[in-house]
């Protein structure tokens, strides 16, 4: 028996429990025009052909077939693979992405709460001194690698793996946490990488005879205050992505 269109329900009705009966198909319909099923509802309805077959006793001969739109078919097996792969890697991804966004939302949120507040109530030596060695230390593999970059491309990775699959509610949120991301990534290059490689180029404190004038120069209010506008747009992201990545576990659920 097989069922033409997607919406079709097949009923076994008498055929249940008759072991002579051989070849029945259980129908399940994925990728239906107009959208009404989506992929936690095809989902089950795998799971729940999959369980009905040892309890109809027909498991040696039963098959289990797609219907794409109506026509074409395919064994379940061939169809999801693929699909299955894509979602494993979303996941890994996402993760990933959750993970490094978590670490810049980190970093930014010290230099917030933490170090400028700190290196504010020190002497002008002390403070051209400490930041350049900080600004320094920063630029380095491990960061860009784990935090700075790698938030920006794992997040974008998550997008690329969810164009064209029927996860749009989980695309929204990725969307959303990378263009949070970029707003802060903007930031970074326009607005403090400028001042902080012009407090590097002023030189040595030893050498700078007017250090005030190297601090003034550096304008502190203005760094702090983007600083903490990159760091709530990327803590916003970092909450777009851990939504996502439950999302994400209700889908492979």
């Amino acid at each position: 028996m097989l069922a033409r269109l997607t919406y079709e329900r097949l009923h076994l009705g008498s055929f249940e429990g008759d072991r002579r009966t051989l070849g029945i198909v259980l129908v399940i319909g994925v990728g239906v025009a107009r959208g009404r099923d989506d992929g936690v509802e095809v989902g089950a309805e795998v799971r729940q052909a999959r369980e009905r077959l040892p309890a109809l006793r027909l498991e040696p001969f039963a098959r289990l077939i797609h219907v794409v739109d109506g026509n074409s078919m395919a064994p379940v097996s061939e169809t999801r693979l693929s699909g299955r792969v894509i979602e494993d890697l979303r996941t890994l991804a996402l993760v990933a992405a959750t993970m490094t966004m978590g670490l810049m939302a980190g970093y930014f949120a010290l230099y917030a709460h933490t170090i400028m507040p700190g290196l504010k109530a020190t002497d002008d030596r002390t403070f051209v001194g400490s930041f350049q060695a900080l600004d320094r230390a920063i630029i380095n593999p491990w960061f860009m690698a784990s935090g700075f970059l790698g938030s920006l491309a794992f997040t974008a990775l998550v997008v690329a793996l969810s164009l064209g699959s029927d996860v749009r509610r989980l695309l929204l949120w990725v969307v959303a946490a990378l263009v949070l991301y970029l707003v802060a990534f903007v930031i970074t290059i326009a607005v403090h990488l400028p001042l902080n490689d012009a407090l590097k180029a002023a030189g040595s404190p030893d050498r700078i005879a007017d250090l005030g004038q190297v601090r003034e120069a550096f304008d502190e209010a203005r760094w702090v205050r983007w600083n903490v506008v990159r760091t709530l747009t990327t803590t916003a992201a970092l909450g777009c992505l851990a939504w996502s990545l439950f999302l994400q576990g209700r889908l492979s659920a």
